[in-house]
């Protein structure tokens, strides 16, 4: 099968920094799905690991988010049958989605939302994941419009924030403030519900204040926590719940201990890692959130689709996430 890994850790400049190849075809065991995959999407994950994580000269293949159909089922499948056109985020313990067929635990998949293309839809599955097990079981707000209280989404127009503010809105009661720091991510997330954004480029608190804001109950920082900590301790309420996705340089969080405030990290890859006995509850928030596509409530963040899976076009991907500056989710689709 086609598919794009690398063999050492390299910048995204250097022409072996992701290369096509030929593997062998996988085979499903247990539980697993066997996926011809029709598009992904690129993660800030994707390009840590081609950094940093050195398969020294081993090929490693890449990806996560995938939307394809099941070829071939393991001898312990239950929820899915060949023909099932599904969405999912894989585990980063397995190969990856960059490729023609790929593995996957049914556990942590979904059947695709039937008004999404293959494109559309995997720009979601990842970030969708992260977002819902932040909010919901991380930060624990509850899953009811009668839900008062304030979420803070800082990084409101990146993948991630740009579906928990969908979710927020769609499935609770409590205000929405999303920062961003440029006139079309200031827009982006007004469209995505959002009900007030300020800039992140300032600081946090004045910028609340100016908005008529006194702090929040909920806080979900997708990315540079390290840089906005003191303004997070300062804007969280007392008793208030923090909660962080990124890999920030040290911080003290001593410093939450006068609030009684908590902090929660999320991995949505936790629960495949380490197969817990909750796992299936992927495939429960996948489904859920079709459910919820499929009525018009949630929308695809797409907003590039760059062209065929390839080395090259994935270079090209890998260079734009690293940039920082995407908006939304930037799409490949067939080898």
């Amino acid at each position: 099968m086609k598919a794009v890994g690398y063999t050492h850790a390299r910048p995204v400049e250097a022409e072996d920094a992701l290369l096509d190849l030929e593997l062998p075809d996988p085979l499903p065991r247990h539980r697993d799905l066997q996926v011809a995959v029709k598009a992904v999407s690129v993660n800030p994950v994707d390009t840590k690991l081609r950094r940093h994580a050195d398969p020294v000269g081993e090929p490693r293949v890449l990806g996560f988010d995938a939307a394809g159909v099941v070829v071939a089922i393991g001898p312990e499948v239950t929820n899915f049958g060949v023909g099932d056109v599904v969405w999912y985020a894989g585990s980063i313990a397995r190969p990856g989605t960059n490729s023609e067929f790929h593995l996957v635990d049914e556990r942590i998949v979904g059947r695709k939302p039937n008004s999404l293309s293959s494109a559309e839809a995997a720009a979601l599955p990842l970030t969708t994941i992260t977002a819902w097990e932040l909010l919901f079981d991380r930060l624990q707000i509850p899953l009811s419009p009668h839900r008062e209280g304030t979420l803070l989404v800082i990084g409101g127009a990146g993948g991630v924030g740009s579906i928990a503010i969908q979710l927020a809105r769609q499935l609770t009661g409590v205000t929405v403030i999303a920062t961003a720091s440029r006139p079309e991510t200031r827009d982006w997330c007004l469209s995505l519900g959002a009900h007030t954004v300020i800039d992140h480029s300032a600081d946090i608190g004045p910028a609340l204040t100016r908005a008529g804001i006194s702090g929040a109950d909920y806080i979900f920082c997708t990315n540079a926590t390290d840089r906005h900590w003191p303004e997070i301790v300062a804007a969280v309420k007392p008793e208030g719940r923090v909660g962080l996705i990124d890999d920030p340089e040290m911080i003290d969080v001593r410093a939450l201990k006068q609030k009684s405030a908590s902090l929660h990290w999320e991995m949505m890859f936790a629960r495949p890692l380490f197969a817990t006995p909750d796992m299936i509850e992927q495939h429960r928030l996948l489904e859920a959130v079709a459910h919820l596509v499929d009525q018009g409530r949630v929308r695809t963040t797409l907003t590039e689709n760059l062209g065929r899976i390839d080395a090259s076009n994935l270079r090209r991907v890998h260079a734009l996430v690293e940039s920082g500056r995407t908006r939304g989710k930037i799409v490949l689709e067939g080898f």
